[in-house]
């Protein structure tokens, strides 16, 4: 596909979190930016009139957007500082120097002390986060101390030199915020016992946590001190809205290139997520147009060659949906659950909203590729022997046997053709008889079509399920149309679709194109039929009223209601007016019958 233009990269926009790029005719990045809404956020860049000359001279150059996909505003947040970082796009002010977002330390030492950092050093120590905001950080720190007496100190509390007295307690001790391991009057077993709840409060079971501020917050409103217990309840909405987990930027995922691919009938899209020290540093999306049955095992294998090669990735272990073959060196991870499984689902999603787009933007650019297609997928779909790319569906509408009509809607390419649609009063059957009601318009249709040498469909929609295809089938036998033409029935309350001969019917995903092409029919023919129903037992009701009338027939009601339009009218004339339509003597009988 040519390059999109800017309008239709716009209109094709998910409405979803997540992190966009803008790039200039060269390729090259100029900004990133975060959004809640990625389609309300890129899209007022084009639509407001900016203050400042440096977002006018930003917006003349975008020439391509490109986005990421995440599940929450936070980790769009968190991956616009991994990507500012990466790639200091020219226009990008703030966060371009080496701020990052604060962490949770567990020293890796005897009694670890537990402190805030933004900086992550490889000596073996925990991190936990990071997080957009250093409240949270704050607020869970003072719930762990609050909670768990801690050292401050950054003394080495090694066995040696605890038994040698080397230190002596400080303030913390007496204050009550330690119990002084320093001078061994708390043993290490006792402390890191302390350790192992505090990591379970940080990964977010507050279970026991809360409760007990919750008791303490009680406890602080019995004593009337109101303030402190406002402070307490504070801290506990905190945490219980408080998320630790975050997509994108995980401490135990590093240096990983994550791969998925989804396809249709004509092209594939893998997308490639590379994550560098914890963090989601790239995405791509390759779209691969196939020319033989390759499957999506084929078709990923090749593109984690090129993807790599093009991006120079030097990862030596890859996360993958399924087994596929790659260099002997490179370590492949399926994940089935947990962090591994989520940041394959994330590649997995941006791949269908790349895959949406496309779709989109092919409707807009190139119908044609669009329309074709959706024929190869409803051929392989309904197993076809050609493309449908004429289709006719039928419909019968009656009430309690009144007026019974038919319609018959006709679809060419995917798209209605009104202007071959049909309307069929039922001549030959008496009562309400669906089945036999769509064996005669069925009928009528194609004996007409052959009479006068007319295309004949690929498919033909019967709206109901096996006795009304049963019914159509009968006529086209009598017209020797059967197996020329293919026939399906659709059943409206599972959505089941009937093929002939065959008991078992088929269930499309409630998703497909297929199917919603086939319910785009039926809906349009129940429209087209029902509306043509309900003109004619309108107009049958108010034929019936006037030729109540003594002495009114068929001809004169129509006279009348072509003069006068309405029975309302007809109703509100003098006498003198009837007269001139139908004489004085029915005249005076229409007066009295409605006055």
């Amino acid at each position: 596909m040519p390059q999109v233009p800017i309008e239709v990269q716009l209109r094709t926009l998910p409405q979803s979190p997540g992190v966009y790029q803008f790039y200039d005719v060269d390729d090259k990045i100029l900004y990133v930016g975060k959004a809640k809404n990625l389609k309300k956020r890129v899209s007022s860049y084009f639509t407001k009139n900016h203050e400042y000359g440096k977002t006018r001279v930003l917006v003349k150059k975008i020439k391509l957007i490109k986005h990421i996909v995440v599940p929450t505003e936070s980790d769009a947040l968190l991956l616009e500082n991994n990507l500012i970082k990466k790639y200091r796009p020219r226009y990008n002010v703030l966060l371009k120097d080496d701020k990052s977002y604060p962490w949770i330390c567990i020293k890796n030492e005897r009694f670890p002390r537990i402190f805030p950092t933004r900086k992550l050093i490889k000596d073996g120590s925990e991190y936990f986060g990071p997080y957009t905001s250093m409240k949270t950080v704050r607020i869970l720190l003072d719930l762990i101390k609050g909670v768990y007496p801690l050292r401050t100190c950054n003394y080495d509390l090694s066995k040696e030199k605890i038994e040698a007295d080397k230190y002596k307690v400080c303030l913390e001790y007496h204050l009550g915020n330690c119990n002084g391991p320093c001078e061994g009057f708390q043993s290490l077993e006792e402390y890191d016992e302390q350790i192992q709840d505090i990591r379970r409060i940080i990964k977010g079971d507050f279970k026991s946590s809360l409760n007990y501020f919750r008791s303490q917050m009680k406890t602080l409103a019995s004593e009337m001190k109101f303030e402190e217990a406002q402070q307490v309840k504070e801290k506990i909405e905190v945490l219980e809205n408080y998320q630790v987990r975050s997509t994108v930027v995980n401490p135990k995922i590093n240096n990983v290139d994550v791969f998925s691919v989804i396809s249709d009938e004509a092209y594939a899209y893998v997308n490639f997520l590379q994550l560098s020290h914890g963090s989601i540093t790239r995405s791509h999306t390759l779209e691969i147009k196939k020319k033989l049955d390759e499957t999506d095992a084929d078709l990923l294998a090749l593109s984690i060659i090129e993807i790599r090669q093009r991006f120079k990735s030097l990862s030596r272990e890859l996360y993958l949906p399924f087994e596929v073959p790659v260099e002997a060196h490179l370590k492949v991870t399926v994940p089935k659950l947990g962090d591994k499984k989520k940041i394959l689902e994330l590649s997995e999603r941006n791949a269908k909203f790349y895959r949406q787009e496309r779709f989109k933007q092919s409707m807009i650019i190139d119908p044609d590729r669009h329309t074709n297609r959706i024929m190869a997928q409803m051929k392989k779909d309904l197993h076809l022997s050609e493309e449908p790319r004429h289709v006719e569906c039928f419909d019968n509408s009656n009430i309690q046997g009144s007026n019974p009509v038919a319609a018959c809607v006709v679809f060419k390419n995917g798209k209605p053709s009104k202007k071959e649609y049909r309307h069929y009063n039922i001549k030959t059957v008496e009562g309400p008889d669906d089945f036999a009601s769509m064996e005669e318009v069925v009928f009528r249709r194609y004996k007409r079509l052959l009479a006068e040498d007319e295309p004949l469909p690929q498919l033909i929609v019967i709206d109901g399920g096996k006795g009304q295809l049963s019914s159509a089938l009968k006529s086209l036998d009598i017209l020797g149309l059967r197996g020329k033409i293919a026939i399906v029935g659709i059943a409206k309350r599972l959505e089941e679709i009937y093929f002939p001969e065959d008991p078992i019917p088929l269930y499309l995903d409630k998703k497909s194109e297929s199917l919603k092409i086939i319910q785009q029919l039926r809906n349009e023919a129940h429209r087209f039929g029902i509306t043509f129903h309900r003109n004619k037992r309108s107009k049958a009701a108010i034929n019936s009223k006037l030729e109540s009338i003594e002495g009114i027939g068929e001809k004169t009601a129509e006279e009348l209601l072509k003069k006068f339009k309405s029975v309302k009218r007809i109703k509100e004339a003098s006498i003198e007016n009837l007269t001139e339509t139908v004489g004085m003597s029915r005249a005076k009988k229409i007066y009295e019958a409605f006055h």
